[in-house]
């Protein structure tokens, strides 16, 4: 409701307030903006009748940034009932890597009849030769910010790299993770979703229980010695009942992965994979990682590690395409059809997307060796896969929310995460689906009882080898059990799309709240 106008009072123009503010420093803390904003507004005649406000939120992409997703949009639906829109500075609006995207936005609100303003700028946004050319500038200089900072930052991590200390992540089974003092002391063991709670205090990692020891090294002797493969390791973890170390069952890359990693032998790697300014998740080569070595209690002997280093390179060396069809023609010969598990799980070839990848496709392939795959054996061949895809879905989850602080349990058998206990998340993959060259479709059966308070439906891409997109649904308000989704979807469902899984692992993150007065 409009407050009557006062006779005689000189009538305000509406305006909304956009705030953000990160972690970088208490120039821009909420309150302060808020205060900046408030003062313009007076001095200009502006009155302030909403507020969208990004808390702990990054400035380099629109993703994630729920208040400036929903102010756009509502500045493109035309709903808006303000007529300008006030920023502290430009930095507010974005640090984006790219400063046509800072000024796309704002044109956006601008071709909606929407001024944006930035109070705390020493010019005036209107438009002149001389803002255009300050503004970008300013937003040049945004970009570069954050760029900079992550250079400082890497630097940083890399140092505390060198000296020995861990950098994020569980430990890995068998080890544990030592939290120290400022002096080196011994706190204590940090327990799974713990994390250190002073600055100077640094984390390393040691040894567990010796049973679990003793499973690692067994794991290493049945490759090396006993010519076992990843997957029939893992089938005898659990047929004897061992868990792995998130307590549920284990997989061909959780094997892999033991017996790949550096920390087994006291090596400090890091730098692996990059996801830089947000950009793009990059795998370096290793010439780019950063390791210190012998800086953690050993506990496979090096001679053994590198014994399973060079089995595995030879098995991955760069076959011609001959090599690659005659080692899948004995393949079928031995087993009398092929998929692309079965290529996976055989020792003698390389992974099943090396084939797609020298064929164009698997189905070529198949072709060159002279098999025709039944549909049926295809559909079980994806059901396949995606049962072994799940898991590392939920690992990588469970990591990454981990990392921002957050206390996560697992219960690998139900695909069901329980956050900071306070809500719970289950995962399911849909299959991609087409039936005669129709549009591809994504059956949703979710049947979990009782129900999680979000499940995270993953859509595979057409081939059925990757996530292509991800939805949030919620526990309440609407029915998603058995429900058939298109590559477009009506509004009240493409509302809970999202690219990525930037903003259900945002939603783990804990604000520290100030205490009442």
């Amino acid at each position: 409701m409009l407050t009557p106008q006062v006779a005689g009072e000189e009538r305000r123009t509406r305006a909304a307030q956009y705030i953000r503010m990160s972690t970088e420093h208490q120039q821009y803390s909420t309150e302060n903006q808020a205060d900046v904003i408030r003062d313009y507004a007076l001095a200009r005649g502006y009155e302030i009748v909403k507020t969208y406000a990004d808390k702990g939120k990054s400035g380099l992409r629109v993703e994630g940034r729920e208040a400036l997703q929903q102010l756009l949009a509502e500045v493109q639906s035309g709903s808006t009932d303000f007529e300008a829109i006030l920023v502290y500075d430009i930095s507010r609006w974005g640090r984006f890597q790219d400063s046509d995207e800072s000024a796309y936005y704002e044109h956006t609100c601008k071709r909606a009849g929407l001024r944006v303003e930035y109070c705390a700028e020493q010019f005036e946004n209107d438009g002149s030769p001389i803002s255009t050319i300050i503004k970008g500038v300013k937003r040049a200089m945004a970009g570069e910010y954050s760029r900079e900072l992550s250079t400082k930052v890497f630097k940083g991590q890399s140092r505390l790299i060198t000296l020995g200390y861990r950098q994020g992540g569980p430990a890995g089974f068998g080890l544990r993770r030592m939290l120290l003092d400022q002096v080196g002391q011994q706190k204590g063991v940090l327990r799974p979703g713990e994390h250190k709670s002073l600055q100077t205090d640094r984390v390393i990692l040691v040894p567990a229980d010796q049973a679990d020891v003793e499973i690692v090294r067994e794991i290493y002797s049945r490759f090396s010695r006993n010519g076992q493969s990843e997957r029939q390791i893992s089938e005898w973890l659990n047929e004897t009942g061992i868990p792995n170390e998130r307590g549920g069952s284990w997989t061909k890359g959780q094997v892999r992965t033991v017996l790949t990693n550096e920390k087994y032998i006291g090596n400090n790697v890091w730098n692996r994979v990059s996801f830089k300014l947000k950009q793009r998740r990059v795998v370096n080569p290793s010439t780019d990682w950063v390791r210190a070595e012998s800086c953690f209690a050993a506990i496979i002997d090096s001679a053994d590690f590198f014994t399973v280093r060079g089995i595995m390179e030879e098995r991955a060396r760069r076959f011609t395409d001959q090599e690659l069809l005659d080692r899948l023609t004995q393949l079928f010969k031995s087993n009398g059809y092929l998929t692309s598990t079965l290529i996976d799980e055989s020792d003698a070839l390389p992974s099943s997307t090396a084939y797609r990848s020298r064929f164009g496709n698997l189905l070529r392939a198949y072709e060159l060796v002279g098999y025709t795959p039944e549909r049926n054996m295809e559909y079980l061949e994806v059901n396949r896969r995606l049962r072994g895809t799940q898991p590392i879905i939920l690992e990588e989850i469970v990591r990454d929310l981990e990392q921002l602080g957050a206390k996560v349990q697992l219960d690998a058998g139900l695909s069901l995460l329980r956050i900071n206990d306070i809500y719970t998340a289950s995962l399911v993959l849909l299959r991609c689906r087409q039936h005669g060259g129709g549009p591809l479709t994504w059956l949703v059966r979710i049947n979990s009882t009782p129900p999680p308070d979000v499940t995270i439906v993953v859509r595979m891409d057409a081939m059925n080898e990757r996530p292509a997109d991800y939805f949030l649904f919620p526990r309440f308000g609407f029915d998603w059990r058995r429900l058939v989704l298109k590559k477009s979807n009506a509004c009240h469902i493409d509302t809970f799309r999202f690219d990525t899984l930037e903003y259900f692992k945002g939603m783990a993150v804990c604000q520290v709240i100030g205490s009442a007065a």
